[in-house]
């Protein structure tokens, strides 16, 4: 099955169908192109035409009279932190976007993918980061795309910190 745009989604147009999730990981959410299953294991290659589309918690994909296929961003570890003021949003906002890392907002918290480096980078600059398993749902636009290769390691930024970086982790 093809699927080139969301139908739907299930917190607007709740159901009482069968759902079977399509599982993705927060950077797959962005691609464009790609082939997955279900759990119930339904082959579903996504192939959105348009720039800038992405998928989002809960958009249905497919719907038939018995069930609905729809999309579930699961948990992955993350870095959260709760700014006390708007200056250390803003100045923390800047810092991380300044090395091009994913950034999320939710629930007035900052959110990133963990990355050990950044998480101790965070913490010497005078931040409380914390590490949490969440899901990371509300993506800021960027003029970027993020994307995946199985880490995020291949910043510049992130390559020299991993060298520093005790290897005790």
């Amino acid at each position: 099955m093809i699927i080139n745009e969301a139908i739907g989604n299930l917190s607007q147009n709740p159901t009482t169908k069968a759902v079977d999730f399509l599982d993705l990981e927060w950077f797959e959410t962005t691609k464009r192109i790609q082939r997955k299953k279900t759990r119930q294991g339904t082959d579903v290659a996504i192939k959105f035409l348009r720039e800038g589309q992405r998928l989002r918690e809960g958009d249905i994909l497919f719907e038939t009279e018995e069930k609905v296929i729809a999309v579930n961003v699961l948990e992955t570890e993350a870095i959260v932190m709760s700014p006390g003021s708007l200056l250390e949003m803003g100045t923390v906002c800047y810092e991380i976007g300044n090395k091009h890392i994913p950034l999320f907002i939710q629930d007035d918290k900052v959110l990133l993918p963990f990355e050990m480096p950044m998480f101790r980078w965070l913490e010497a600059s005078g931040f409380k980061p914390e590490k949490q398993t969440v899901k990371l749902l509300n993506l800021l636009k960027s003029n970027v795309e993020p994307h995946g290769h199985g880490s995020l390691g291949s910043s510049i930024f992130t390559k020299i910190l991993k060298m520093a970086a005790p290897k005790d982790e």
